[in-house]
């Protein structure tokens, strides 16, 4: 900015236009080193540390060899005196001499060439010195700054399989020219010492890894828009919980390692710093310290995202980019269009293409038309233009005559044929060619289909069918080359018509009637040839171009490149379409010309065949591309005798594109002294559309240099012309193309919107006004008015023409003298934030990051994806088998580096793949659309991926700032007067209605029933094989408790309170256990057994609250004893330290002298122990009046009596699953039909066949048992009808949970058994949380009104980003992606009243008001265990008071957020009901960008993102979202995932995610009731434990 204000240098503004210097073909040697010198003068260090700035007075900022005029017009107009000012620039310039005088280039030069080329660092097509130098620059000071990014995890059998020396260290010595030696050894030094010397090694990350407490205090902060925030009030006591004060340090949270179902034994990684999570937890993990390094990377100063602000509080608004006011803008003149020289009539040009064909073929026959090389590059076979005739009649004949019948002709003129030639046999194609124009047929060339899944063939077809292709004409070899079927037919390819193919060798065609002959016309509007035109999103078109257009086109390009009759080209481009058709098949016939096809087989095998060719037959004209220039100079230092002087002419067919001035310039270079003339090098522009749009002419006066300009690419993204007057990095070198061909008429119009005309210094497309263009796309109306019936306005709104201009998709300007500047094409340009870049200048700066071993050159792809509101930039190039994983990705780091400092633009993804897997085109080429189809369907298999959301996603929604709460008063006054009822509802009350209500104790009730009912059977426990393997009567129950209760008192000793451990596999003996310790007045505490397979991760659990709950002794069967003291669970546990293990299956005799009888109802009668999914044990304590009256509420809510059968598949260890199991059934009176979870692992239809056998109308599962239902049964649901499974009499299946309900399991439940007689709405939820263990159970569906009309009253659809703020916001089903499908837990249960409160403020809310559930019952839990004294700390959770309304009453908080809705149902009773709606643990959700986001609904859109996720679970880290995915599929699909959900998360959820971890399937910890264990999930990644395939750290 000081530089631009300081008086000696002009305001940029006075540039008018554009400051262009001038010069004679390529800079010299000593001025390339000159201009070096001084681009990167500022970044080269000196010895006192300090950098150079171009302020130095010893350094002067102008150019000293071109002097560039400095002319003020502010009003913008181009005046006669700028282009006076321009010429004599140009002048002063060129009085050094033309280039053909210059010096040849000496040996040092020359050789300085070789070496690189040798060394294979460059690639000539995107060559630039001085923008190598630059980038090098850049990336210099990337080094200075030393930012340090954290390698991805991989897997190594993934490595492998990527690499064929994979982890190798990097070359002692940098390769020729690499300058970047220095930042690739630092870089890699922390991937290869690992974290713990990266406070040795990395100064970015030693500050903040000193690790200790205040570490995770610096990580929470160093994010400014990311906030986590533990909420107390809703989180039971962690009884292991770390803290500084805590005395008990045995109970430390390290502990709880030991409690989820994956391995804790931590592994050590030499002297890896001590890192903290959120919670406290210490880790030592080289993990912690990745992610620590991504965090510090983040650190680094970003670009300011934009401005953004919520509307409503809660509708997140992306605000559309606002315009930079600090951009530069146009200020030149209005740009009037350009003529080019009238097209000059000549006496003898024929009057058609057909007639040329006709004279030359009976005036000259012997005359040579074209020369077909072999692979060798030997001639193969000439035609001459006689036989080009004669066989072209032959063709046209019988393609009109001897397809079909003389009575209905397969072809008529006019239809549409295709050509289907190789690139090798441009012979075949010319003769079928001219044979269609003879028969006025019109010719469709496409490429040869290799297979039936060749990339872009489908779309080939589409086009096929569109034109109405019937009949495919090609080459005998051709079509022995086609793919065959068995029976030896060529298959129909995917998205074709059915073709006849017609082979067009003469042996296979009839000869002609001597009286036959073709009816040559004049050149008119009809149809000559369609071309097809492949798109940017992959879509093909046909290019309608008519006979007077042909021929106006061969006229104009014979007038503008001056051909002349008998002339020698030779054509390397592919001659079935473009510039290759134009010169090699059409013009030179017109003009008699001999063309020597080079076919693109051969170049591969000798770059320099078709120099070899231009010597060998004295050409005069060569067309070319940039990539043949670049692979002559590789292979030219083999060649001698090489001389080009007769070349009049070099087109280089690409010259459009920016970066072929390089390819140019080096040819030039090097060929210079083999003949090759400075003004022979004819760059042109051309466009399907357009044909030539314009083309520089071959002079012999070289007094008239080419045009250039040095120009800034900040200037070109807004669409601007500036010349880098300040000598920038960032600029981009164009040449001009020329003039406008003759008899044209160009303008350049904006490129989006109305077209109107450009001013002078702005960029636009162009468009051509001519005869010599196409005029439609072929069936297409639409979008041919859009690109072919154009007409430009001025900017007062008036047609600059009459006749219509078509759009050629070029990029570019008109400089002085009328020259045609090209800055890119249309189908390349990339919008990011409101700014234009063009793929091809990326690709070029990526190209230029030195070393370029490890991919490979020319197979680079980018792309702009849409995400989140505007495009997003992709690199996908093909990485080397032999590169290493760390050089790789040093190579995308710096590639990420170079781009943003060159460009301003980050990089969404870049993504290395195998070599040889990229889609390529019939040529060789990347097929672009292909490339990008593949990674948005997560298919590209990449071996390297590397996200940079953090860079470039600027555009997220403005944190919430949270607003001054409102007081409880407020809200309930405002409540009342807008007319909404406080949130509460209620279920009836209970009452005493049966014998056993009587009683206060379930030991009592189990007496009473044995001595009055002693026969009837409680409980009946089924086998794997759904036998039933055994049962309880009343009697039965109760004599064996007795037992039970004479054993605890005889050998254990046990005292009254003591508490006991109930350690049993599911079944019959733990029922049995839990009554004989309340017959023993013992506290029995219920404890899941440890797995047999899996002692050392379960047995630390059971050990746990063994020792948390105080137990007095252990309770278990014979075998579980015998599995306590094995050496496993010795290596695991100290058994010693264990209290007493008592065997069951060996119990007395006798019974006990008396049975306790309890006299407090308020005393405790069992502990219900569980971890919740964040990771916390817990005990609740149950009194007896609260079993009592929870089984009385269970009883009346599901109408339990003894005749009732309930089949029950649930863990019997805690919660409703417990009392269901074990007390419901004593207390009701019913049959309990058991069936172990685990039995189902083997037998997956256990559960419904039992279900269906024994004709249960009421049934209880969990989430876990009906998603092995739903994936085991899926293919099964016949087979299960054959053996007569029938589900019609269920009225009732209830899922047990403590979460949100799951939707989209039980939809698929219902809709996958819905055949089998299960009624949809017979499948409903429970709800119950650690407070509370029931507090919704639906009803049976028969009891409640529904009516015959209406939507399913189970549903509604709420606004997730009001869930968010929350609030409650009413969708309609499928108003968007933001729409979040809940399901409402039916009826209350008894006894029961809930009411949603504020959780900060504890006042009531209005009804449809999300917030925290409070419920209160007589069967609340009266409070947490732990043993410690801890208990009052969580008072709150079970005695909570409101602060304003109803603030007697005490409550228990549940800890879940929800709302509340009064439906339309009316229940039995006429009442309307009251729906509860579930939202979301408060301790699990995650507080990100001040937002409240529920894991679940992150969880869901990243199983939606891909096929193969089949599971997910997130967590916060320092900060970040972390996201884990298990893959169902082969480890090369793991990298697929990571861009995927990145994007998934980004467009729903507005989050960035920080990392992303790819694992097997089975690596998510799932307790018993099918929950998520993500904190045991986060701990085990934290400590290295998860092995996993992938790990990904997005930057």
């Amino acid at each position: 900015q000081k530089r631009r204000e300081t008086p000696t240098h002009p305001p940029l503004a006075l540039s008018f236009f554009i400051y262009l210097y001038l010069f004679a073909g390529d800079i010299t040697q000593k001025g390339y080193e000159k201009k070096r010198s001084k681009l990167i003068r500022a970044y080269v260090p000196h010895a006192g540390g300090n950098l150079a700035t171009s302020d130095s007075p010893t350094h002067s900022p102008r150019r000293e060899n071109i002097p560039i005029p400095l002319v003020e017009n502010r009003s913008g107009i181009m005046t006669n005196t700028v282009a006076m000012i321009l010429y004599s620039t140009l002048s002063i310039q060129s009085s050094a001499g033309p280039m053909s005088h210059r010096a040849p280039l000496g040996p040092p030069s020359a050789a300085r060439f070789h070496r690189r080329r040798t060394s294979g660092t460059r690639d000539e097509r995107y060559r630039s010195d001085v923008h190598t130098e630059a980038v090098q620059a850049v990336l210099a000071r990337h080094v200075e700054r030393k930012v340090a990014v954290p390698m991805p995890s991989k897997r190594r059998s993934l490595v492998v399989q990527t690499s064929m020396d994979a982890y190798t260290p990097p070359e002692e010595e940098a390769g020729p020219g690499d300058d970047m030696s220095g930042m690739e050894h630092w870089m890699s030094r922390p991937s290869q010492l690992g974290p713990a010397h990266l406070g040795s090694t990395s100064s970015s990350s030693s500050s903040t890894q000193s690790g200790g407490s205040g570490n995770a205090g610096r990580l929470a902060d160093s994010l400014a828009h990311m906030h986590i925030s533990h909420l107390n009030h809703s989180a039971p006591p962690d009884v292991t919980g770390y803290s500084s004060d805590s005395s008990h340090s045995h109970t430390e949270r390290h502990h709880m390692a030991n409690m989820g179902t994956i391995a804790r034994n931590t592994q050590k990684y030499g002297n890896a710093e001590r890192m903290e999570t959120g919670d406290g937890v210490p880790v030592s993990s080289r993990v912690s310290a990745k992610i620590q390094q991504l965090v510090n990377t983040l650190k680094q100063p970003r670009r300011p995202p934009l401005r953004e602000f919520f509307v409503d509080d809660f509708d997140e608004l992306l605000e559309v980019q606002q315009p930079d006011p600090n951009q530069p803008r146009p200020e030149g003149a209005e740009m009037m269009p350009v003529r080019g020289e009238p097209l000059g009539v000549v006496t003898n040009w024929p009057p058609s293409l057909e007639a040329a064909l006709q004279r030359w073929g009976t005036i000259s026959p012997k005359a040579p038309c074209l020369t077909s090389l072999d692979t060798a590059g030997k001639p193969l076979y000439v035609l001459t233009y006689g036989k080009l005739w004669s066989r072209s009649i032959k063709l046209a004949y019988n393609i009109l005559h001897k397809l079909g019948s003389k009575q209905e002709p397969m072809v008529r003129p006019g239809d549409r044929v295709a050509l289907v030639f190789p690139n090798n046999d441009p012979v075949a194609f010319m003769v079928a060619f001219y044979g269609c124009l003879l028969a006025e047929v019109v010719p469709v060339p496409i490429e040869v289909p290799l297979s039936r899944k060749d990339a872009g063939s489908q779309q080939i077809g589409f086009l096929l069918g569109s034109c109405g292709v019937t009949v495919a004409l090609t080459s005998d070899a051709c079509h022995k080359g086609l793919p065959k079927s068995a029976t030896g037919e060529i298959p129909q390819f995917k998205g074709w018509p059915k073709l006849l193919w017609f082979v067009t060798e003469s042996k296979h065609l009839s000869k002609p009637p001597r009286d036959w002959f073709p009816h040559i016309k004049d050149a008119n509007n009809d149809t000559a040839y369609i071309e097809y035109k492949t798109c940017k999103d992959g879509s093909v078109l046909g290019v309608t171009v008519t006979r007077i257009a042909l021929l106006t086109h061969c006229q104009a390009l014979t007038q503008s490149c001056s051909y002349t009759e008998a002339e020698t080209i030779v054509n390397v481009l592919d001659f079935k379409k473009d510039v290759g058709l134009w010169h090699g098949i059409l013009t030179s016939v017109m003009n008699m010309m001999h063309v020597i096809s080079v076919p693109y087989s051969l170049m591969k095998v000798n770059p320099l065949s078709w120099i070899q060719k231009v010597c060998q037959y004295k050409a005069k004209v060569a067309c070319v591309k940039s990539r043949d220039m670049h692979w002559a100079l590789v292979a030219h230092k083999d060649q001698k005798d090489i001389n080009l002087s007769s070349l009049r002419m070099l087109l280089v067919a690409d010259g459009s594109n920016p970066w072929s001035i390089s390819s140019c310039d080096a040819f030039l270079n090097v060929f210079q002294t083999k003949g090759l003339r400075t003004e022979v090098i004819c760059p042109c522009a051309s466009s399907p559309e357009a044909l030539t749009v314009a083309i520089r002419r071959p002079v012999e006066d070289s007094s008239q240099p080419p045009g250039r300009g040095v120009l800034s690419m900040q200037g070109l993204s807004y669409g601007v012309v500036r010349v880098d007057t300040e000598e920038r990095l960032s600029v981009l070198t164009v040449q001009d193309v020329g003039t406008v061909t003759p008899g044209g008429l160009v303008c350049v119009v904006k490129p989006e919107g109305v077209p109107q005309l450009c001013q002078t210094d702005e960029i636009g497309e162009l468009c051509v006004c001519s005869i010599a263009t196409g005029t439609s796309y072929y069936g297409l109306t639409g979008m041919t008015k859009n690109t072919f019936e154009v007409y430009p306005v001025s900017s007062s709104g008036g047609l600059i023409s009459e006749y219509a201009f078509v759009r050629t998709g070029l990029l570019g300007f008109i400089g002085p003298g009328g020259l045609v500047f090209i800055t890119g094409k249309m189908d390349g340009l990339i919008m990011v934030s409101g700014r234009r870049h063009n793929a091809d200048d990326i690709v070029a700066t990526a190209l230029a990051v030195e070393p370029m071993k490890f991919v490979y050159r020319g197979r680079i792809a980018v792309f702009s994806v849409t995400v989140l509101r505007d495009e997003r930039i992709v690199v996908v190039a093909e990485q080397r088998p032999d590169s290493t994983e760390e050089d790789s990705f040093q190579w995308m780091s710096r590639v990420l580096q170079a781009i943003d400092s060159i460009h301003g633009v980050g990089v969404f993804c870049l993504a290395l793949v195998p070599a040889n897997t990229l889609p390529k085109t019939p040529l060789g080429g990347i097929h672009l659309s292909e490339i990008k189809q593949l990674y948005l369907e997560g298919g590209l298999h990449p071996c390297n991926v590397l996200m940079c959301p953090h860079t470039c996603v600027t555009n997220l929604p403005k944190p919430r700032q949270k607003q001054p709460e409102i007081g409880p008063a407020s809200v309930m006054v405002g409540n009342l007067v807008s007319g909404k009822r406080i949130a509460q509802a209620s279920g009836r009350d209970l009452g005493q209605t049966d014998d056993n209500d009587q009683f206060l104790f379930l030991s009592e009730v189990l007496q009473w029933r044995a001595q009055t009912t002693p026969d009837h059977i409680l409980y009946t426990l089924l086998s794997s094989r759904g036998a039933v393997s055994s049962s309880l009567t009343c009697l039965q129950l109760h004599k064996r408790a007795e037992r039970v209760a004479a054993l605890l008192m005889e050998r254990g000793g046990l005292q009254e309170g003591d508490h006991v451990a109930l350690v049993y596999p599911p079944g019959i003996d733990l029922i049995a256990a839990f009554y004989g310790c309340l017959y023993a007045g013992c506290v029995p505490i219920t404890v899941r057994p440890p797995h047999p397979q899996n002692i050392s991760t379960t047995l630390p659990t059971v050990k746990m609250i063994v020792e948390v709950s105080h137990s007095a002794c252990v309770m278990t069967t014979a075998v579980i004893c015998k599995l306590l003291r094995s050496k496993e669970a010795m290596a695991t546990v100290d058994i010693r330290n264990w209290p007493p293990v008592l065997d069951t299956d060996d119990l007395p005799k006798k019974k006990p002298p008396a049975l306790y009888k309890p006299t407090n109802p308020d005393g405790l009668a069992y502990l219900d122990f569980s971890v919740s999914t964040t990771g916390m044990l817990a005990g609740v304590q149950m009194s007896h009046n609260a079993v009592a009256a929870f089984c009385r509420s269970v009883k009346l809510q599901c109408e339990l009596y003894p005749s009732r059968e309930v089949a029950i598949c649930l863990d019997p260890y805690c919660g409703l699953g417990f009392v269901l199991w074990c007390l419901c059934s004593v207390y009701s009176g019913h049959q309990s039909i058991l069936i172990p979870p685990v039995e189902l692992e083997s037998n997956p239809a256990l559960w419904l066949l039992a279900v269906s056998q024994l004709r249960v109308r009421d049934t209880f599962c969990s989430y876990s048992v009906m998603e092995l239902c739903t994936k085991g049964l899926g293919l099964q649901t016949e087979a299960l009808k054959a053996r007569g499974l029938d589900l019609s009499r269920v009225r009732a299946c209830v899922v047990v949970a403590e979460e949100r309900p799951r939707m989209a399991l039980t939809h698929s439940f219902s809709k996958l058994f819905k055949d089998l007689g299960l009624h949809p709405r017979s499948v409903s939820t429970a709800f119950g949380c650690r407070v509370n263990l029931a507090i919704c159970l639906r009803k049976t569906w028969t009891n409640l009104n529904f009516g015959t009309s209406g939507p399913d009253p189970t549903t509604v659809y709420v606004d997730m980003r009001a869930l968010r703020h929350d609030r409650y916001g009413n969708l309609k089903q499928g108003d968007c992606f933001y729409s979040l499908f809940l399901y409402f837990i039916f009826q209350i249960l008894p006894g029961v009243r809930i009411i949603i409160a504020n959780p900060e403020t504890k006042g009531p809310l209005g009804d449809s008001h999300l917030g925290e559930i409070w419920v209160h019952s007589a069967h609340n839990g009266s409070g947490y265990y732990s043993g410690y004294g801890e208990e009052v700390l969580q008072s709150d959770h079970f005695n909570s008071r409101l602060s304003f309304g109803d603030t007697q009453t005490v409550w228990a908080r549940t800890g879940y957020l929800g709302f509340l809705r009064r439906t339309e149902l009316t229940d039995a009773n006429g009442e309307r009901h009251d729906a509860l709606f579930v939202v979301g643990a408060l301790e699990e959700a995650m507080e990100l960008r001040g937002m409240r986001y529920h894991p679940i609904d992150i969880e869901t859109s990243v199983i939606r993102a891909h096929k193969s996720i089949v599971e997910c679970a997130v967590f916060p880290w320092t900060n970040l979202l972390v996201v884990v995915v298990e893959l169902e599929g082969s480890e090369q699909e793991a990298l697929d995932l990571v861009p995927m959900v990145t994007k998934a998360v980004l467009e729903e959820h507005y989050l960035i995610v920080g990392v992303v971890v790819v694992t097997d399937i089975g690596v998510i910890p799932i307790n018993s009731r099918g929950e998520k264990q993500r904190m045991h999930l986060r701990d085990g990644f934290l400590q290295d434990q998860l092995d996993p395939i992938y790990v990904a750290y997005n930057m």
